[in-house]
């Protein structure tokens, strides 16, 4: 629970996507810097919360967790009615994954018009042998749609934790609370990320430096 001076921020963050892109598996990787090699579905939405520190603003991010069986589309529209970031998911080892993402993204403009920041998020960037969907075509379509693009291994970690310090870092740049500059970023606990390029979406955001903050976060319930 937050309990320090400052200015206290909390966003909604929802995951949307066909099923087996790995929305839980970044949620996951983000939250508790882990990976699960065995595959459960998603029932209905789940939910858990994680919080950082930036230049001296603590941000909550609640992150939503969303079936992408067809049965539980109906109950989608009721999540993201209230979300300040959508982070839309597919695998680039799947074009049909890719494709779908256009109905997702379509489902929440119609809804929120650009009253919520939008991520398309490329999933298993370490299938490389398996890949159907390049980063250049993905970026090109999230352009045409004007929308941030980046890609992600959950299962290695690579660029998981910069996306979400990026989405947290967006939105509080948004309230006017933080300038434009260089970001010092806590985590608790850090993601171990492995060594990667800057993210198509980052070119131009402020450098980020590291540093540890004890854990007191977990999942925190579910729906």
């Amino acid at each position: 629970m937050y309990s320090g001076g400052g200015t206290f921020l909390r966003y909604k963050v929802v995951l949307l996507g066909d099923q087996s892109v790995g929305k839980t598996s970044i949620i996951t990787r983000f939250i508790n810097g882990t990976f699960e090699e065995s595959y459960h579905a998603t029932i209905g939405i789940d939910f858990f919360s994680k919080t950082l520190l930036l230049d001296g603003v603590t941000v909550r991010l609640h992150v939503w967790d969303t079936a992408g069986q067809e049965r539980f589309r109906a109950l989608i529209p009721g999540y993201i009615r209230d979300s300040a970031a959508t982070l839309v998911v597919y695998d680039v080892a799947s074009r049909l994954s890719f494709l779908n993402t256009f109905k997702w993204v379509d489902d929440v403009r119609a809804l929120r018009g650009n009253e919520t920041i939008i991520v398309l998020v490329g999933n298993k960037s370490d299938e490389h042998e398996r890949r159907e969907v390049t980063a250049e075509e993905a970026q090109e379509k999230a352009d045409e749609y004007g929308i941030m693009f980046t890609e992600v291994s959950a299962m290695l970690g690579t660029g998981v934790g910069a996306l979400f310090k990026k989405v947290a870092e967006t939105l509080v740049l948004a309230e006017g609370t933080v300038s434009n500059k260089t970001v010092e970023v806590r985590v608790d606990p850090p993601v171990p990320l492995m060594e990667e390029p800057e993210e198509p979406f980052l070119s131009g955001a402020p450098r980020v430096r590291y540093a540890s903050k004890p854990s007191g976060n977990a999942r925190v319930g579910c729906c």
